[in-house]
């Protein structure tokens, strides 16, 4: 694989826009491999996991982990090149990372000492004529830096915090600053080597494609040898058998630097790696393989997105299976007349004898009763609209109750459905059942106003005998199914008054359907978030056969 290697970048400016010592430098014209990566942080960023389902948390970590690596090392190695290869001395607690850096450098530099944690801040050391295109990176912003002549020229040597520190931050620190280096020169003791993690970040440095060496730290002379064997037989079954191997003898009780010759070997190794031309090769072996450790990471959080966008699929049909069957029966209930059934009858019976009900009709069939009677009676039949008001918003009320809880069943036993439904208060149904109720109750009163009195005698009697207000209350006790008014009504108003109830009550219907329906609404917005989209892994598909011609 070629670092030079890229795409054509569209509108591209040419290379005399491209900045010294960026990757353009080693590139065709207009076709960069930072574009390429630069895409892919974007599309990585841009990641959401909507649904809590099961990977997803593995999912973010893995994406920020990402973005992390490309912002802390990738980007800013394939924008500057030149720049100094960054090795970082990492290791468990009480490894001697710190005293072994001063050792290197010949002067104290990182605080080493027996209290753990000792490297509460990370220390960068580069040399001093490096500091022009060092000053100013991500790494130097990060951490505190130190310019020392013994470095040599084109390395930075970073003091990272314990892996395995007491506190949480050091450790993140550490990871980070590991995920971001160049070249990992990992620090172990006879005592340590065979722990667990140190050899688990070691694992995820070889997939990444880190350059990693290895120093023996304290080394007792009576068992170096099997120590030794045993570690590189460790390094070859974590396919680094061709990691350096340094061994630093224990010194025993002691304050300040090694003895020189102690170090040397490590010293002379990392001036090797130094000058120009061998450390921007230690660079680019770093960056081949951390192109190369891209596409399984890529298509791995590419997988979880299309999860996402399946489990969305699950529960959509769900939810769309769940409210039908409830919002049916709510109908039925409506359409079947047991809303007039308890209150709403009590309520007529009470009202009979002081409006005068049973004796609304004259022999000749018109309503009976003069302007004074129908403002009499007006103010009794109220108390009947307000019964109606109340059963029609109790059925919107548990219908929209019923709605929610065969959502949660349809939706909380499926990846992703926990919560999804939005908890709702008992104040906030009843404020919205009596809405719809109001709006209904404001319908059939609209209907009662058209009536034209100048259009016979029959009309102008009913309005005369019973009031506009008192006509809307037996509409909607005919209409929630109440026998008496329905009958009182077709008497009043003839035809027109029989034809009026069916549709009040399939208005009201129609209102307790639309409730249950509307409990889906939040669900499905939830659902339609462009994260959960058929497509929404596109962009990191199209990055990973980016990445394929890279590799």
């Amino acid at each position: 694989m070629s670092i030079s290697s890229g795409r054509q970048s569209q509108g591209s400016a040419g290379p005399s826009s491209q900045p010294s010592g960026s990757s353009a430098d080693v590139a065709e014209p207009h076709v960069t491999v930072f574009d390429v990566v630069t895409d892919l942080r974007r599309d990585v960023a841009a990641v959401e996991l909507p649904l809590s389902i099961e990977g997803s948390d593995v999912a973010a970590g893995q994406r920020s982990r990402l973005v992390d690596q490309l912002d802390d090392h990738l980007l800013p190695r394939l924008k500057e090149l030149s720049s100094p290869a960054v090795v970082v001395i990492a290791g468990s607690t009480g490894a001697g990372k710190s005293t072994l850096l001063n050792s290197l450098l010949h002067e104290e530099v990182s605080e080493a000492s027996v209290i753990r944690p000792t490297t509460r801040e990370p220390v960068v050391v580069y040399n001093p004529q490096d500091a022009e295109v060092i000053e100013g990176t991500p790494l130097v912003g990060a951490v505190r830096s130190v310019a020392n002549v013994n470095v040599p020229r084109g390395i930075a040597l970073l003091d990272a915090p314990d892996l395995d520190s007491v506190l949480d931050e050091n450790r993140e620190t550490a990871s980070r600053l590991l995920e971001g280096a160049d070249l990992w020169l990992f620090v172990t003791t006879a005592a340590r080597y065979g722990d667990a993690l140190p050899w688990r970040t070691l694992e995820g440095a070889v997939e990444r494609g880190a350059t990693v060496a290895m120093v023996l730290n304290r080394a007792p002379k009576a068992s170096l040898t099997t120590v030794r064997g045993d570690l590189l037989n460790r390094l070859r079954e974590h396919r680094m058998e061709s990691a350096p191997l340094f061994v630093v003898p224990d010194a025993g009780p002691h304050e300040g630097l090694l003895d020189a010759s102690s170090v040397a070997p490590i010293e002379r190794w990392l001036r090797t790696l130094g000058g120009a031309d061998r450390a921007r090769s230690v660079i680019l072996r770093t960056l081949r393989g951390s192109l190369a450790a891209l596409p399984p990471w890529v298509d791995e959080l590419s997988g979880h997105v299309e999860a996402q966008h399946a489990a969305a699929v699950r529960l959509r049909r769900a939810a769309d299976a769940a409210l039908p069957p409830v919002a049916q029966a709510t109908r039925l209930v409506v359409e079947s007349g047991r809303l007039s059934l308890g209150a709403v009858e009590t309520r007529w019976s009470q009202l009979t004898a002081p409006a005068r009900l049973d004796k609304a009709i004259s022999r000749s069939g018109l309503a009976r009763g003069s302007a004074r009677r129908g403002r009499s009676r007006d103010e009794h039949l109220e108390a009947l609209t307000e019964t109606v008001r109340e059963a029609a918003t109790a059925i919107l009320t548990v219908a929209t109750a019923d709605a929610r809880a065969a959502l949660r069943d349809a939706l909380e036993p499926l990846p992703g459905g926990a919560g999804l439904v939005p908890e709702v208060t008992e104040a906030q149904d009843d404020a919205a059942a009596l809405e719809a109720v109001d709006a209904w109750v404001a319908a059939a009163r609209a209907d009662i106003e058209r009536i034209d009195e100048s259009e016979g005698k029959q009309n102008a009697a009913a309005v005369r005998a019973f009031g506009r207000d008192g006509l809307t209350a037996l509409l909607l006790a005919s209409a929630v199914g109440l026998a008496a008014a329905e009958d009182l009504l077709g008497r009043l108003l003839g035809n027109a008054g029989r034809d009026l109830s069916p549709e009040v009550t399939s208005r009201l219907a129609d209102a307790a359907e639309a409730a249950v329906l509307a409990q889906g609404v939040p669900v499905q917005t939830a659902l339609d978030h462009p994260a959960l989209a058929d497509d929404a892994a596109i962009g990191l598909r199209v990055r990973l056969a980016e990445l394929a011609q890279l590799t």
